[in-house]
């Protein structure tokens, strides 16, 4: 590939092909794949991007758009001696409106630094995750991130005032302009909205803001059978509009504290436990949650509890669930993020349960995940006596048979992380064959030489 035009539009320290930078910036957090980038380039301004696509269609280069690389689905791995374009460098807050209650900012900026910078002028942006310390505002809404407080607040797509995206075309549009009303015809907007930069790359964000939260309060419940959680959610649910409601394993919390060397919030073991956040925006707001307490604790769906006392107490109680993913790190857990609609939450996990332990009783199997959005998050823990290439293999044997009960089940493959390149062998069990063929029709409307991003989500 010859990169002369390349640099005329990149200055030297905004171009690498260095062997380490290859590696880095040409792949995400989904193991398995190798990647295999011919050079990243770190545009600062909308109109570099839009001079990079042309170059790129102009000579038949494929792109490959890169993030915080938090993603778990490969759509990040750039496998085929594409260009990654990495927006590390686009990363300035732009404009605070505090009438407009809107934030717009470039794609680069880091979901924490966003979140702090809105804090300070008094505001909340609420989409939040465990990578909000590395993941990337342009990430977030091309694989429209959803994480801890979806329960309450939604997904990214609730929060996109307005976009601005250079396409596969190289054209510059500006989508929505951050206004609340908008009743001109389609929504481009939406469609850029978890796209994987397949359509085009997002190179400007205005985002909708709320007002700080009060008093947060944390509490853990030990669960001693899957029904109760549900009981536990209903029973908090029709009283609360609850901030987050997560649920995780023994098996889980093991992990956690073995590698993390957090101690457990009580000293009773049960096979399940629940963290449930509430803003305790009074005092009659804490008694009722507590009458709830009671009344679940005496209804045998609570063995054991913890409630935090202040912030900091809160904190060490939501690192039992975030720690999870770090905690089994050094097991190369096989990670499998799903949904299905809440009430059949307990139908899934107990059938899938069984059917690994019955196929596979060497798997330890880490359950995890968002209850409240029917969101479960399943990590295969690799056997030490497994070769990587031979665990993959058994694992994608229970893909199979998983999203085969997912599609059954009316769920989706991919609640979280996008389709990218491991889940794209399985789209059908999610999408028809003829939603499939819309969504192809859709790129090539965007991105008629097929350089954006090729090869991910079908």
């Amino acid at each position: 590939m010859n990169l002369d035009e390349l640099k005329q539009i990149f200055s030297p320290e905004d171009i690498t092909t260095e062997p380490s930078a290859l590696e880095t910036y040409g792949r995400d957090w989904t193991k398995h794949f190798t990647p295999a980038p011919s050079a990243i380039v770190f545009p600062r301004k909308t109109p570099q991007v839009q001079e990079l696509v042309k170059w790129a269609r102009k000579n038949k280069v494929a792109l490959v758009p890169s993030g915080g690389r938090t993603g778990l689905s490969a759509a990040a791995f750039a496998t085929n001696h594409e260009v990654v374009v990495s927006f590390e460098k686009m990363n300035r807050v732009l404009d605070f409106n505090a009438i407009d209650e809107t934030v717009t900012c470039q794609p680069g900026v880091v979901t924490e630094a966003l979140q702090n910078y809105v804090k300070a002028q008094g505001y909340y942006f609420p989409v939040d995750f465990a990578a909000r310390g590395s993941s990337q505002i342009g990430g977030n809404v091309a694989t429209n991130a959803g994480g801890i407080k979806v329960i309450r607040y939604g997904l990214m797509r609730n929060w996109v005032a307005g976009l601005t995206v250079v396409t596969g075309s190289g054209d510059t549009l500006s989508l929505n302009r951050g206004l609340v009303k908008n009743a001109t015809g389609y929504d481009f907007r939406q469609l850029f909205i978890g796209s994987e930069g397949t359509l085009g790359f997002i190179t400007e964000v205005t985002l909708k803001v709320t007002r700080m939260p009060k008093d947060l309060t944390v509490f853990v419940f030990g669960v001693p059978e899957l029904e109760a959680v549900m009981n536990i959610y209903e029973a908090f649910k029709k009283n609360f509009p609850i901030m987050a409601y997560e649920m995780f394993t023994d098996l889980a919390l093991q992990y956690v504290t073995n590698q993390q060397g957090i101690e457990r919030p009580f000293e009773t073991k049960t096979p399940y436990y629940v963290l449930l956040e509430l803003e305790k925006d009074s005092e009659e707001t804490f008694e009722k949650a507590m009458e709830i307490f009671e009344s679940c604790s005496e209804a045998g769906w609570i063995e054991d509890a913890a409630v935090s006392q202040d912030s900091q107490q809160a904190q060490n109680l939501w690192r039992l669930r975030e720690d999870i993913t770090e905690a089994t790190s050094y097991k190369q857990p096989y990670k499998n993020d799903v949904s299905v609609l809440i009430s059949k939450v307990p139908q899934f996990l107990t059938e899938m349960t069984n059917i690994i332990e019955q196929q596979h009783p060497d798997f330890e199997v880490v359950w995890f995940g968002h209850i409240g959005d029917g969101n479960l998050h399943i990590n295969i823990l690799k056997p030490d006596n497994l070769s990587s290439e031979e665990f993959v293999k058994r694992c994608k044997s229970v893909d199979e048979i998983m999203f085969t009960m997912i599609e059954n089940l009316g769920g989706s493959i991919s609640a979280e992380h996008g389709v990218g390149l491991t889940k794209k062998p399985f789209l059908q069990h999610t999408k028809s064959a003829q939603e499939i063929e819309y969504m192809r029709q859709v790129k090539r409307v965007f991105d008629p030489d097929g350089i954006m991003n090729p090869g991910k989500v079908f």
